[in-house]
């Protein structure tokens, strides 16, 4: 038979994206009325107006819950209609008129192909806008911005030019024991070292306070300055200090890309987590092609138990990918793993999972 599609390849794609939604939507409302429940309170103390709630906090975490949770929507959905098939033996009548079993995966993987453009154009550029508002909500209402403050921070702002922090404060914009080196030929021909930096938000750069600068040269005595307040111009801006792993979730692909490059040049170990999200961006959607082929072959077949052993361990599964991937990150932040191998292992073992079942199941 060829791969043209045929009217049962239309039935199963509109089975499995009916379904997908359908389950979507009904967890959504679940999840949704946990959430409020939760953060109830806050809403009330913080005098949180329902517009904010409803418009900035809640149609933002949708799009960032779906795609948080897509394996397991995925799972559960083709778990759920193929187990239905078997049920009714609509499967093996499938089957029985000629088709291959890799003749039947073809519209499941079209199914999953949509499903994964969805992800990843969600991903790229509809979560990381709606996550602006929905962090600044958090922030407003929910958490505080003085707990994204900073400590022991050393970043290479420029070649040659270095600046370490001892801790930064978010609550008024001010680095305590600044210091400012300039290196060149691996020399230090520059030292600038403040009780504190104030960041000006009208002039756009930093307020050095009570400042001391000694200037380095061969042979000769060194030049000593100091003063009580020295106005800077320097490619360090105030949101530098704000960079956690709430912050890279907001960034296009473009910016994301940019920040990788720039934490890189300043040995800034926050990379890490603009690294974790670059790839995760990435690697969530391709797991929807893994998890089709998997929920296929489990439920492809008529078992003791049914459809409800067959969703049992679909949820399982799915919820032991998401805690794999989880768990993934936790091996970069801690410097075990790289990135792209950290990332992009839950798939390569699922995935070797998937073509042992995929085997045994077309047997």
């Amino acid at each position: 038979m060829g791969y043209g599609l045929k009217k049962i390849d239309w039935y199963i794609i509109r089975k499995f994206i009916m379904t997908f939604f359908i389950a979507l939507l009904l967890i959504i409302g679940i999840v949704i009325i946990f959430d409020i429940s939760e953060k109830i309170n806050h809403f009330v103390e913080n005098h949180a107006p329902l517009h904010d709630i409803i418009f900035d906090y809640y149609l933002n975490f949708v799009p960032y819950f779906v795609n948080m949770f897509s394996p397991l929507f995925v799972f559960i959905t083709v778990i759920f209609f193929t187990s239905r098939m078997a049920a009714n033996s609509e499967i093996i009548a499938i089957l029985s008129c000629g088709v291959s079993y890799r003749r039947m995966m073809v519209p499941y993987m079209i199914s999953a192909l949509l499903i994964a453009m969805l992800s990843l154009s969600l991903n790229l550029w509809v979560i990381p806008r709606a996550n602006v508002k929905r962090i600044n909500f958090e922030l407003k209402y929910i958490k505080h911005r003085n707990s994204l403050s900073s400590s022991n921070v050393h970043y290479q702002i420029d070649p040659g030019k270095f600046v370490s922090v001892e801790s930064f404060s978010s609550w008024n914009n001010t680095a305590y024991e600044f210091t400012l080196e300039d290196i060149e030929n691996n020399k230090l021909v520059k030292k600038i070292s403040a009780e504190k930096a104030v960041w000006d938000s009208t002039k756009g750069g930093w307020r050095l306070k009570n400042y001391f600068i000694r200037e380095y040269s061969d042979g000769l005595q060194d030049r000593v300055t100091s003063g009580e307040e020295l106005d800077t111009v320097l490619t360090l801006t105030v949101t530098d200090f704000y960079r956690n792993k709430k912050t890279v979730e907001t960034l296009p692909a473009e910016s994301l890309n940019q920040l990788i490059a720039t934490q890189k040049m300043r040995g800034d170990a926050n990379v890490m987590y603009a690294l974790i999200e670059k790839h995760t961006r990435f690697a969530l959607p391709f797991s929807a092609f893994i998890l089709t082929l998997m929920g296929v072959c489990l439920s492809s077949r008529k078992r003791r138990g049914g459809i409800g052993l067959n969703i049992g361990m679909g949820i399982a599964l799915s919820f032991t990918y998401i805690l794999f991937l989880r768990f993934s990150q936790m091996f970069v932040v801690s410097g075990a793993m790289p990135p792209v191998v950290a990332l992009w292992l839950p798939n390569v073992i699922f995935g070797v999972i998937a073509a042992v079942l995929y085997t045994r199941a077309s047997k």
